[in-house]
Order: structure tokens, then sequence, then C-alpha cells
């Protein structure tokens, strides 16, 4: 046991203390690590608003992990996994109404939850979708949207959220920068499914578009996906000019990130999306990176791309 009279307490203040700052540094390091995209997007984000947007992905990510990787890796079957997965929403919860957790991530996360403003009403259909996973191969329209809901529309809300933190909107403006968030988080899970159209099947066992046989997939079945994910990338685009200057630029470069993965993906034959996974190469994402940090605004349209790029694998 140390003297504590030889070494005093700090007085605290509403800023971050040391435990703070190592959680916040903890969540900075977990998305890094796993999205060289999102560490791309994220240097655009204004400091305040990219240290609450990393809080949020990295609870994202280490929840994704129990359903996806690390948790089936160390040999936890769906069961256990669940357990685990239930556990780690009741300490986010516990979090999000004391300020505190020994799980640094959570520590981050709730952090930024309370105060930027969102709780439960977010964190429980996320969790929701997560647990979805664990029991779910197969999905009809009804399960699907509720699925890209809880995993990824809410993220959208979580972080506009923390982008629109200290500003006044009106109730117009936050109901269409809500439906912008919503369509793009959608964007992003949909196009990601698309890409992942074979791992998620033979690694995970799982298919996730509704009435989509991997083994029969089509043009038609790839034309119809994309043309939903444009009508999404659209919307989004719509209000990107309408959120705040320490956001907008981070925001237009992940629209334009996944607006070139959705042009790949249209110029991929069928078959090859089935055995391959289309990517943006680094120098196409750099090109992205510098109109979005010039301020120009995010292609509305997959139709707009006059030129038609070849297949990445």
């Amino acid at each position: 046991m140390t003297d504590d009279s030889n070494h005093p307490r700090p007085p605290r203040d509403s800023g971050p203390n040391l435990y703070d700052q190592v959680a916040e540094e903890t969540a900075s390091v977990v998305i890094r690590r796993y999205s060289t995209s999102f560490g791309l997007a994220s240097r655009l984000l204004a400091p305040p608003v990219r240290r609450h947007v990393e809080n949020i992905y990295a609870l994202v990510r280490v929840a994704d992990e129990v359903v996806d990787g690390g948790a089936a890796d160390a040999g936890l079957d769906p069961l256990a996994a669940a357990r685990v997965l239930n556990d780690f929403e009741r300490d986010t919860e516990a979090a999000l109404d004391c300020g505190y957790s020994t799980n640094l991530v959570i520590h981050a996360f709730a952090r930024t939850a309370r105060a930027t403003g969102f709780g439960r009403e977010l964190t429980q259909p996320f969790f929701e979708s997560m647990r979805m996973d664990l029991v779910q191969t197969e999905h009809d329209a009804e399960s699907f949207d509720a699925y890209v809901y809880g995993s990824a529309e809410v993220v959208g809300l979580m972080c506009l959220a923390t982008f629109l933190q200290g500003s006044t909107v009106s109730p117009a403006e936050l109901a269409r920068l809500e439906h912008g968030a919503r369509k793009l988080g959608a964007a992003f899970q949909k196009v990601n499914f698309l890409r992942d159209l074979s791992a998620d099947f033979e690694t995970l066992g799982r298919s996730y578009f509704p009435g989509v046989s991997v083994e029969s997939f089509s043009e038609a079945d790839k034309t119809r996906l994309l043309e939903d994910i444009d009508s999404d990338l659209r919307d989004s685009a719509a209000v990107v000019p309408l959120l705040p200057a320490s956001s907008r630029r981070a925001v237009a470069l992940a629209q334009g990130l996944f607006t070139e993965l959705a042009v790949r993906l249209r110029a991929t034959p069928a078959d090859r999306l089935v055995t391959s996974r289309v990517r943006v190469p680094n120098p196409v994402k750099l090109r992205i990176a510098a109109g979005a940090l010039a301020g120009r605004t995010p292609r509305t349209t997959l139709s707009s791309r006059t030129t038609t790029p070849k297949a990445a694998s």
C-alpha cells in the first residue's frame, strides 16, 4: 500500500484525468489498428470530435470481435459468446449511468455518450443486432432492416451527436441530418456486405441480403443491391454541406471512399464478387482525401462517374 500523504491527488476538474486519457488513447489504438480507411478519414476531424468518434468506433469494434473474431478464436461457442456480449452490454449501460468502467474501451465510450447526449436508445438496438449475428444466418426484409439499423444506422446517429455538440440546429435541420446519418451508415454496411459476400458465407455461414443466394449471385442481384446503395449515398451526400466545419470534410471523405467502392463493385462482374474483395487503391484514396480537404462536395450518385475503373481484387 502506498503512502498517499507523500503523493497527494491533484484536484479534479471538468477535463480528462489520467485514467480518462489512457482510456481514450486505448480507443484510438483499437480503431486505428483495425481500419486504415477510418484512420484516414478521422484525420480530417477536429481533435475533440475525432476523440469522440474514436471512442464510439472502438466499442463497436470490440463488440464486433465478440461475434465475428476474437471470441471464436479463443474457442468460445455461440452460447458462451452471447454471455460475453451480454456482460459487455451490461457494463456499457452501467458506465452510461455512472460515467466509469474498469474496461477502458467502455469507459471512453461512456465519456463520449454522456458528453454528447445519447444513451440506451442507441446502444440497445446496436447490441441487439450484434446478438442477431450469433443466432441468425439469413434475413428476410424485416430482420435485415432491423439489423442494418442496429449495426450501422445507430452508429451514424452516435457520430452525428458528436458532430453537433455545441451547435444549435432547428428540429427540421436535425431531422434532415439524422436521416443523412442513418443513410450513410446503411450505405457503409451494405457496401461491406456486398464486398464480403464470399467471406461472410464461407467463413461465417451468413447471407445478409434477403433473397440473395451466394451460389447463384447474378448481375441482376448486383444491380438491384447497388441501386439501393446508390439511393442511400445520394441521401447522405445531400446533407454533408449542412454539417459543422469540424466534421464536414471527414464525412465527405468517408462518403467519397464508399461511393468509389460502390463504383468499383458495379464494374466488377458478379461472379468475381463472390470470389474476391473489391478495394480502393491507396493512390485513389489519397485523391479522394485531397478533394475532401479542398472542400469539394462528394458525388451524389454512382452514375455521375464518367469512367469505369478496373475491377479491383
